[in-house]
């Protein structure tokens, strides 16, 4: 496996990364250019890391520039620039020409820069990546970023804030490839898409001659299965006449079936898996939504593990791929959230609403703030973008489609298309509010009273997932972002934190298990500015409680 690869799952050697310093300019609409030094990339220009420290603003442009020695990949047929993530409308010109425009700031983008190589000069390459970002005064996907932050609501991120790299790949090289499991008769369903016609898969000390661009099938023996005990996986290579990639595969099953009882479940390779789950919202306080280095994301995994959790919700953002590479090899459940966009809403206003009719329809597109239609158009085609994006990882096993009504609309239509578009996953359509009474989950946020599931029409025989609960908020002098903070409940020491979650375990899950509750995500894994309900303050310096005290309380729960 090659380590150092932004993409650990589909990695080459011919590759090298584009991170470190840039030239960056700020222009500010009538005023001109207001920054012109250098930027640490993939650090957002908000972020310490970054060398920046300033809030774009929507009258703002981000001017990136870098010059690239390509000469290495003199000799490919193509020369392939990759951003994983550039956060919001981004231009790229290579050498002064316009190369393309992405739309939206969740998932990468990629072109061929050979074309635009003039005189032959392969060691002077300009790149430039001018970039707009308005986050809440957009239609666009955002999730919780903020211009004027606070709450639960945190700084934005703006600009290239993912790993940038260049590759050097010939003719038939290998574009993409997706794969599927059947467990229970041991197969592999995969399909290579490239240009040559037939590509070698090296599995288990085998090869296999695959057709290209169509769905091949293996039957293999003694299958390993990949559990969280066990998170087995299988190392491959694929090989076409000019390009190798290194990947891996897994085989798992996750659905959703009644048990003995007539209780629907979570089944893990056929076997009942109570979901014991905490939010992570993945901010870092040097950061933001970038990684601060490769361990930032190990040491989080490692915690949720040491706290008895089988399972991370990852809450409004897509990470990038070596957090989903380290779930997978350390058998960890993700549950994936997509990202809100649409117009800005009054949480407060939505909630009151709520009350009053949670069954409120969500084609009132007024309602939820997705009246635009080419806005609702985008945010579709990003869905299926993402669930494309992170297919190939074993550890997804769930997508939040909507959380909190945030942007939420067509429930029924989208969960269609995402089942289409993957159905080996599981999709909550409404993850705690305005539930529409479709999918296999019944999803609930509850924070400011005891859990009790009695209202059958509701839940209109599905699963019950506890999908947000806890918030409980414990200040570590010292260690908090600002002076103002959030919490759904506030605790005066670690003592009293730990008194609390044994509460909540024993009256509000483990009571609920026989109804039917068959999993909950606790808030959360860290504090994230203001919010300070983290088991882990945000600097990531203090673990607030006793790690083991809280192992042994989720160990007590079981189906």
């Amino acid at each position: 496996m090659i380590m150092n690869h932004p993409r650990i799952n589909f990695s080459r050697l011919n590759f090298f990364s584009l991170d470190g310093l840039w030239d960056l300019k700020i222009i500010k609409e009538k005023k001109g250019i207001i920054y012109d030094d250098k930027i640490n990339v993939p650090y957002s220009v908000e972020t310490k890391l970054s060398g920046v420290n300033h809030i774009l603003k929507p009258d703002e442009t981000l001017i990136y520039h870098k010059k690239v020695d390509v000469s290495s990949f003199k000799n490919n047929d193509h020369i392939i620039l990759n951003f994983l993530a550039v956060d919001q409308i981004s231009e790229l010109y290579i050498n002064d020409i316009f190369a393309l425009k992405n739309i939206g700031g969740y998932l990468p983008f990629s072109i061929d820069i050979k074309p635009f190589i003039v005189n032959n000069d392969f060691s002077s390459i300009d790149i430039i990546l001018k970039v707009k970002d308005e986050t809440e005064k957009s239609l666009l996907s955002r999730g919780k970023q903020k211009i004027k932050r606070g709450n639960i609501f945190y700084t934005p991120t703006s600009g290239i804030y993912m790993p940038v790299y260049i590759e050097g790949v010939n003719k038939n090289y290998i574009k993409d490839f997706k794969y599927k499991t059947d467990i229970d008769s041991s197969l592999l369903f995969i399909n290579v898409v490239s240009n040559s016609k037939k590509v070698t898969l090296t599995l288990d000390n085998k090869k296999y001659e695959l057709e290209t661009n169509k769905e091949n099938i293996i039957k293999l023996d003694n299958i390993n299965l990949w559990s969280i005990n066990n998170p087995y996986l299988y190392p491959i290579t694929i090989e076409s006449d000019d390009d190798l990639i290194h990947s891996y595969i897994a085989f798992r099953k996750f659905e959703i079936k009644e048990d003995e009882n007539n209780i629907k479940r979570f089944y893990l390779n056929n076997e009942k898996i109570f979901i014991k789950g905490v939010l992570d919202q993945g901010y870092y306080l040097t950061s933001g939504l970038t990684y601060e280095d490769e361990h930032s994301y190990e040491k989080d995994i490692d915690l949720v593990k040491s706290l008895g959790f089988n399972t991370i919700r990852k809450h409004i953002k897509i990470e990038a791929p070596y957090f989903y590479y380290l779930c997978d090899k350390k058998g960890v459940l993700v549950f994936q959230d997509f990202i809100n966009g649409g117009q800005d809403v009054s949480l407060i206003k939505t909630f009151i609403k709520l009350k009053l009719n949670r069954h409120y329809k969500d084609n009132h597109y007024k309602f939820f703030k997705r009246e635009d239609e080419n806005n609702r158009d985008e945010a579709i085609k990003e869905f299926k973008g993402i669930i494309n994006y992170l297919y190939n990882h074993p550890s997804i096993v769930y997508y939040t489609i909507f959380n909190e009504s945030w942007g939420q609309f067509d429930s029924k239509k989208i969960y269609d298309i995402c089942l289409k578009e993957d159905n080996t996953r599981i999709y909550d359509h409404a993850s705690g509010w305005f539930d529409q009474g479709i999918g296999d989950i019944y999803s609930s946020h509850i924070y400011f009273k005891r859990v009790k599931f009695k209202n059958k029409k509701d839940i209109n025989n599905r699963l019950i997932f506890l999908s947000e609960c806890g918030g409980y908020s414990l200040k570590i002098k010292d260690h908090v972002f600002s002076n103002k903070y959030f919490g759904y409940k506030k605790l005066k020491d670690d003592k009293d934190f730990i008194y609390e979650y044994n509460k909540l375990v024993e009256l509000d899950i483990i009571k609920n298990i026989p109804i039917g509750l068959s999993g909950f995500i606790y808030t959360q894994l860290s504090d994230v500015e203001d919010e300070i309900n983290g088991f882990i303050t945000y600097d990531r310096q203090h673990i607030k409680i006793d790690v083991n005290k809280i192992k042994q309380i989720n160990d007590k729960i079981h189906l």
